[in-house]
């Protein structure tokens, strides 16, 4: 799964995600590629209202990929912050999953795969329409959106 956590102010917050299968198939990729990254990132862009992306990423290998990095580069509409080497609870996208996998897939014991992803994607709607909990994934990393009075030097 990869997915991204979409937020911006006055609005709720929105998740944009896609799973990849691998099949065991020769020469198929077992996680997600560049492009697929790139396709994810360009579908945000229409999705979104407003255009503007301000991107938070992880140092997963692939996000530091050349090829990702020079497309990035070359979008006017996309800024990129990469954060530290390490930092789960500065990403709010690590929250949803976290809600993801003590929820229904908590308990789930699917009959195949097809079903699995069904359970997936249905459990990842629901977190689409919970009112607050991509807000509160934010809140829960202490990042926000804007600068607050506790953020100016007196």
């Amino acid at each position: 799964m990869a997915g991204l956590a979409c937020y911006r102010p006055g609005f709720r917050g929105r998740l944009i995600y896609r799973l990849h299968q691998y099949r065991g198939r020769k020469d198929e990729a077992k996680a997600f590629t560049w492009t697929e990254y790139r396709d994810l990132l360009t579908a945000a862009h229409h999705q979104l209202p407003g255009g503007n992306i301000v991107l938070v990423w992880d140092n997963l290998p692939v996000h530091l990929r050349k090829e990702l990095r020079a497309f990035t580069a070359a979008q006017p509409w996309l800024r990129v912050f990469q954060l530290p080497s390490y930092a789960p609870d500065l990403n709010p996208v690590e929250g949803i999953w976290s809600v993801l996998k003590r929820g229904t897939l908590a308990n789930q014991a699917a009959a195949s795969y097809t079903r699995l992803l069904q359970v997936i994607r249905h459990s990842l709607q629901k977190i689409q329409r919970w009112p607050g909990l991509l807000d509160g994934c934010l809140a829960g990393t202490g990042l926000t959106l804007e600068l607050g009075s506790s953020d100016t030097t007196n």
